[in-house]
């Protein structure tokens, strides 16, 4: 019974549901994880994120298959609150990658000014590119 389920359209719907709502779980984690600078705990979720985009893809592109040799629709579709579900950890995990992307970027340009600060104080200078170059250093006034 549970394996007919699995291979019907709601059984896969409904793995499909749980397999994005773990990974708006890890995006969160992610996220948590660099705000408080733990590096160890980013990576395993980076890890986390990695395996469940490629089940979800997989199992995306078997759903695919599926929908495209059932044509027209059967009884066995999926039912409506279902889908709502997945409609609603669809749009979560669009808000979660777009705030998880800002994230990402604020932090790679931190990280460049710091790095560009630590140069500055050893004495190495970047020049900035262009027809005019200019060397730039950092400086804090107290």
């Amino acid at each position: 019974m549970i394996a007919a389920e699995l291979k019907s359209g709601s059984g896969r719907a409904g793995e499909h549901l749980q397999l994005m709502r773990l990974l708006a779980s890890e995006l969160e984690r992610a996220m948590h994880a660099i705000a408080g600078n733990n590096i160890n705990e980013l990576e395993e979720s980076i890890l986390n994120q990695q395996t469940l985009s490629a089940q979800l893809s997989t199992l995306a592109d078997g759903i695919q298959a599926t929908a495209d040799a059932q044509r027209p629709l059967s009884s066995d579709s999926i039912d409506s609150h279902l889908t709502d579900e997945i409609r609603a950890a669809q749009e979560q995990l669009r808000r979660l990658n777009y705030r998880y992307s800002i994230l990402l970027k604020h932090s790679s340009r931190s990280v460049a000014l710091m790095a560009s600060l630590f140069r500055s104080f050893r004495g190495q200078y970047q020049e900035a590119s262009g027809a005019r170059l200019q060397q730039h250093t950092w400086s804090c006034q107290m």
